[in-house]
């Protein structure tokens, strides 16, 4: 039952995606399949400590006090710092904490392009969402099991006023992504 497609988008506040979020997981979407990666304008030692000492487990206040993290976003899975070069810092959650983490992103490895083009994403793609990053951006995610919650993600990001809107992920997940993504010009 893995969830072998991501649907990406970018939003231009962390008050945006919070809002985001909180339509996403209404429309039934678990908050461990949602990821987001925004800029952290604090220190990463900060947001560590804070995440240390005032986020018991199973706690469900917001993840820092500044209010950076806070409401929906602190109650996605896996929340954590992590500084990419490059990039910067970066606060992450859900699924894509967990690759960047894994493909060692604090190294030099390929940094936030190598991890999104890991998950799927077409490296011109890659480029275009971490910039929006460094921009102060946020880049959300929507991890899906089937080609219908792909239509239903996409809407969603959509509708939310996402931009930049892509899907990575099997090549055998569905023809149905690389439709939409095509656009005609005339």
């Amino acid at each position: 039952m893995g969830k072998n497609t991501a649907v990406f988008g970018i939003y231009k506040s962390s008050t945006a995606a919070e809002r985001a979020v909180d339509q996403i997981l209404a429309a039934g979407f678990s908050n461990n399949d949602i990821s987001v990666l925004l800029p952290d304008s604090r220190s990463s030692k900060e947001f560590a400590h804070e995440k240390n000492t005032k986020m018991p487990e199973g706690t469900t206040t917001g993840a820092t006090t500044g209010g950076l993290i806070g409401g929906t976003l602190g109650l996605l899975a896996g929340i954590g710092s992590l500084a990419i070069p490059g990039v910067g810092p970066l606060i992450a959650a859900g699924p894509i904490m967990a690759t960047l983490a894994g493909v060692g992103a604090g190294g030099a490895v390929g940094g936030l392009i190598g991890a999104l083009v890991g998950m799927g994403i077409p490296e011109y793609e890659a480029k275009r969402y971490e910039g929006r990053v460094k921009d102060g951006g946020v880049l959300l995610s929507i991890h899906c099991a089937t080609s219908n919650d792909i239509s239903r993600a996409k809407d969603l990001l959509k509708q939310t006023g996402a931009e930049d809107i892509a899907s990575a992920g099997e090549k055998s997940a569905s023809t149905h992504g690389v439709e939409s993504e095509v656009h005609s010009r005339r």
